[in-house]
C-alpha cells in the first residue's frame, strides 16, 4: 500500500484545509466542493483527510459498516446479533467519473431473483462509503444519472436498488467531497446546493511558497515513508484536535444572536431556500468547537458565510462565485456578539498549537530536507478570518489554459472600417429549443433524441455484456415456450441466461454546439452587436442547461479563427464573447471553412457526439480571405460542403432595418437548415417554434432533404 501524502504537509490552501477539517469535526456540515485550477493540491488534500478521521466501530463481517450499538434494521446482511464491534480506519472511497450505475449503487442478480426468489446483492461504492468519505474527482464531468443517484442517497441517507419490483435498501450516510476545474464546465444547481461548503483554490504567486511546494514534493517522491514519518507528529496533533472538537461539539451553544446573524446574512444575500441557513449554523458551531469554545461568536458566523454562501448565490452559470465582504461585515455589525457564558479555558489539548504557522512544519520546515508536497503548506489552519487571512496575497487567478489573456487579435484589417471596441451583451432570454434530427448515441444530455441507458423503454434485445436494465415482459416471453422441456414443477419460471432481455431505452443526448459568429464591420453598430451577443449568450445558457459542449468560431477582416476550442465550460465561451471586438470586412466563407475543420477534428476525438452548427450573421460576404475568389461563391460552396456531410445547422439572421436582402435565408438554404431572426429566437415570440433542425444529408448514392419542423 502506498504511503499517502500527509495532510499537514500541504503548503498554504488554508481555506481548503479548514473546510475539510470542519467536516471531519461535524460531518453534518454536508461536505466540501473544491473548485480551482489544475495542480493546486485539491486531490492531495482530500485523499490525506481520511487519515485524520477517528476509527469507526463496525459489526464484524457486515459489508455495510453497521454500527454495533445501533445496527441498521434493514441491513441486507442483517439481522445482526448483539456483540462487540471491531474498529477499522475510516474509508475514503473514490467514485470514478466513468463509473456505471451498478458500480455506484450495487448489482442485483436478476436471474436468481426471478428463478429462486433470492436477493443476491453485491454492494457498490455507496455501501463502501457509509460512515466515511465519498470522493468524486472532476465531479462536474459526472453523468447526470449518477448525479441523480448521489442526490437521492445524500438526501435520504440510504441507497435503494430496484430492478423490476425487486428492491434492496441499505444505509448510505457519507461525507461528500468533490473537486472540479471550472474550465471544464459547471455543476447543475441541484448538486451544487448539496455541498455544504465550497472553496476556491489557486496556486500561490509567492516565489518562496512555490519553492517550498517543490521541495516537499521532491522529498516525498524520493522517500514517501521517511517524509510521512517527519510529519507524523503534526498529523497526530491534528487528529487529537479533531477528536477533542468532536467531543466538545454537543456542548457548543448557538445563541439567538448568532442565529439572527445567520438569518440576516442569508436574507441579505438573497440566498434561495433554507439549506444555507442550516449549513451556516452547523459550520459556525463546528468552528467554535474547533477553536475550543462553547459559544458561537461573530467571527464564526463570518467565516461560515465565506465558506457556505458563495456557490449558493449564482443565478446563472456566467456569474462568478463570491461574496461581497464589505456587505457581509455591514450585516453582521448590526448584531453585537453575545457575552460568552461559562466558556471553558480556550487552551487546546496539550501539545497542540491552536494557530501554528500555516507554512511551517516540524524541525525547520524551510530546510532542504523537509521535502515537498504537490501544493501544500504544513500545520493546522487557524480558525476565523476571511480569505485575506487564508493565504498570502496573490495576483488575480489566471485565465484557463486554453484562453488568451485578451480577446484574440485578427490579422491586419482589410478595408471595411476600423476595429471597434467590444460592447456588452444584452440581457439573455429563454430561447427556443434547437435539436439535431435522427437518433443519436452520444453522451447523456437534454437536447436531441438518443439511445441511452435511461429514458422511456422502446424495445428489447439480448444483453451485450452484463445485464443492467431487464425487460421483464420480453424475458418471460422468451422463457415461456421452454418451461415444459425444462421440467418446470413449481410456481416459479425456469429461467436460463439466454432468456434474459435487455431493455432498449430512448432519452436525450448532449451535442456539440459550434457557434460561428460574424464580428465584421457590418455587425459593428453598437446596439446591433449588443443584441447579437445577447442572443448568443442566451444560446450558451441553453447549452449549459442541456449539458452540451460548445465552441466558438469568429470571423472578421481577412480570416476566421477558433476563439474557443470545443469545451464543456460555457462560461469560458461567455467570457470570450464578452471581449469580442468588431470591425473589418466579412469573410463568411472562411468562417464556415474553419467550422468544417473544427468539426472534422472533433469527429475524430468524439465520434458519438453529434454537432449542431449555429451561424450568427446577416449573410453578407465581402471577403474571401486567403482562399481568394468570389466571396459569395466561396460562402455557398462552404455551406454546401457542411450540408453534404450531414451537419445540422441553423442560421440566426441578424439583418435589421426596413430593407432586407434575405442573404441569411439563402445561406440557410445552402446549409440545409432553417433561418430564424433574433426576435424569432425567443421562446415566447409569436413566430413558430423551432423544434428540430433538419439538414440536407447528401450521400454518394442519394440526396435526402430533411425539412425544419
Amino acid at each position: 500500500m502506498s504511503t499517502p501524502y500527509p495532510f499537514t504537509a500541504v503548503v498554504g490552501q488554508t481555506d481548503l484545509r479548514l473546510a475539510l477539517l470542519l467536516n471531519a469535526v461535524s460531518p453534518a456540515v454536508g461536505g466540501v466542493l473544491v473548485r480551482g485550477e489544475k495542480g493546486t493540491a485539491k486531490s492531495t488534500a482530500v485523499r490525506a483527510l481520511s487519515a485524520l478521521l477517528p476509527a469507526v466501530d463496525v459489526v464484524p463481517g457486515c459489508r455495510f459498516s453497521c454500527a454495533p450499538v445501533v445496527p441498521d434494521p434493514d441491513c441486507p446482511d442483517g439481522p445482526h446479533e448483539d456483540g462487540p464491534g471491531s474498529a477499522r480506519p475510516a474509508r475514503m472511497v473514490e467514485l470514478p467519473v466513468g463509473a456505471s450505475e451498478d458500480r455506484l449503487v450495487g448489482a442485483l442478480d436478476i436471474e436468481r431473483a426471478l428463478a429462486e426468489g433470492v436477493k443476491a446483492f453485491e454492494p457498490g461504492l455507496l455501501a463502501d462509503a457509509h460512515r466515511g468519505i465519498l470522493y468524486v474527482d472532476e465531479v462536474n464531468l459526472l453523468h447526470d444519472h449518477l448525479i441523480d443517484l448521489l442526490l437521492d442517497a445524500a438526501a435520504m441517507g440510504a441507497s435503494y436498488v430496484e430492478r423490476e419490483g425487486v428492491s434492496v435498501r441499505h444505509a448510505a450516510r457519507f461525507l461528500l467531497v468533490g473537486t472540479m476545474n471550472p474550465e471544464e464546465g459547471e455543476l447543475r444547481p441541484q448538486l451544487l446546493d448539496r455541498f455544504g461548503l465550497t472553496v476556491e483554490v489557486a496556486a500561490s504567486r509567492e516565489p518562496a511558497q512555490r519553492v517550498e511546494v517543490v521541495r516537499r514534493r521532491l522529498a516525498y517522491e524520493d522517500d514517501p515513508a521517511s517524509f510521512a514519518a517527519r510529519w507524523s507528529g503534526d498529523e497526530s496533533e491534528v487528529r487529537a484536535r479533531v477528536v477533542a472538537a468532536r467531543a466538545l461539539l454537543p456542548q457548543v451553544r448557538l445563541g439567538d444572536n448568532a442565529l439572527l446573524q445567520i438569518a440576516a446574512t442569508c436574507a441579505g444575500f438573497e440566498v434561495d431556500g433554507m439549506r444555507a441557513d442550516i449549513v451556516m449554523a452547523r459550520t459556525a458551531t463546528a468552528l467554535a468547537a474547533w477553536a475550543g469554545r462553547t459559544t458561537v461568536l461573530k467571527e464564526d458566523v463570518r467565516q461560515a458565510a465565506l465558506l457556505a454562501l458563495p456557490h449558493r448565490r449564482r443565478r446563472n452559470p456566467f456569474d462568478a462565485p463570491g461574496l461581497d465582504e464589505d456587505k457581509l461585515d455591514e450585516i453582521l455589525d448590526r448584531f453585537p456578539d453575545e457575552e460568552p457564558q461559562d466558556d471553558p479555558d480556550p487552551e487546546p489539548d496539550p501539545g497542540t498549537d491552536p494557530e501554528p504557522d500555516p507554512d511551517g512544519g516540524p524541525e525547520n520546515p524551510q530546510g532542504p530536507d523537509d521535502g515537498g508536497g504537490p501544493d501544500g503548506g504544513g500545520g493546522v489552519p487557524p480558525q476565523g478570518g476571511g480569505p485575506q487571512d487564508a493565504q498570502p496575497p496573490a495576483e488575480p487567478a489566471e485565465a484557463p489554459a486554453d484562453a488568451p489573456e485578451s480577446a484574440p487579435q485578427p490579422p491586419a484589417q482589410e478595408a471595411g472600417g476600423p476595429e471597434q471596441a467590444a460592447v456588452r451583451a444584452a440581457e439573455p432570454f429563454r430561447t427556443k429549443m434547437l435539436s439535431v434530427p435522427g437518433l443519436g448515441e452520444g453522451a447523456a444530455g437534454r437536447r436531441s433524441r438518443a439511445r441511452t441507458a435511461h429514458g422511456r423503454t422502446t424495445g428489447a434485445q439480448r444483453p451485450r455484456g452484463q445485464l443492467t436494465k431487464l425487460h421483464l415482459a420480453a424475458t418471460v416471453h422468451a422463457a415461456a415456450p421452454h418451461q415444459k422441456a425444462r421440467g418446470r414443477a413449481g410456481r416459479g419460471l425456469v429461467i436460463r441466461k439466454d432468456d434474459l432481455r435487455q431493455a432498449t431505452r430512448e432519452g436525450r443526448e448532449g451535442n456539440l454546439v459550434l457557434f460561428v459568429v460574424d464580428a465584421s464591420g457590418s455587425m459593428a453598430a453598437r446596439q446591433r452587436m449588443s443584441a447579437v451577443k445577447g442572443a448568443v449568450l442566451s444560446l450558451l445558457l441553453d447549452a449549459y442547461q442541456r449539458r452540451d459542449k460548445v465552441g466558438l468560431v469568429t470571423f472578421r477582416g481577412a480570416a476566421a479563427e477558433l476563439a474557443l476550442p470545443p469545451t464543456s465550460s460555457v462560461d469560458a465561451a461567455a467570457a470570450r464573447l464578452e471581449k469580442l471586438p468588431t470591425g473589418g470586412r466579412t469573410p463568411l466563407g472562411s468562417g464556415l471553412l474553419k467550422a468544417h475543420e473544427v468539426l472534422r477534428i472533433e469527429r475524430l476525438r468524439d465520434p458519438s457526439r453529434r454537432p449542431l452548427l449555429v451561424v450568427v450573421t446577416d449573410g453578407r460576404a465581402t471577403s474571401a480571405g486567403a482562399v481568394g475568389g468570389d466571396p459569395r461563391e466561396l460562402t455557398s460552396r462552404s455551406a454546401r460542403l457542411l450540408a453534404a456531410e450531414g451537419v445540422a445547422s441553423v442560421v440566426v439572421d441578424c439583418e435589421s432595418g426596413p430593407v432586407r436582402l434575405g442573404l441569411a435565408g439563402a445561406l440557410a438554404a445552402d446549409l440545409g437548415g432553417p433561418a430564424v431572426t433574433l426576435d424569432g429566437l425567443r421562446a415566447d415570440s409569436l413566430a413558430g417554434l423551432v423544434k428540430d433542425v433538419r439538414t440536407a444529408v447528401t450521400t454518394p448514392a442519394s440526396h435526402t432533404t430533411r425539412r425544419a419542423a
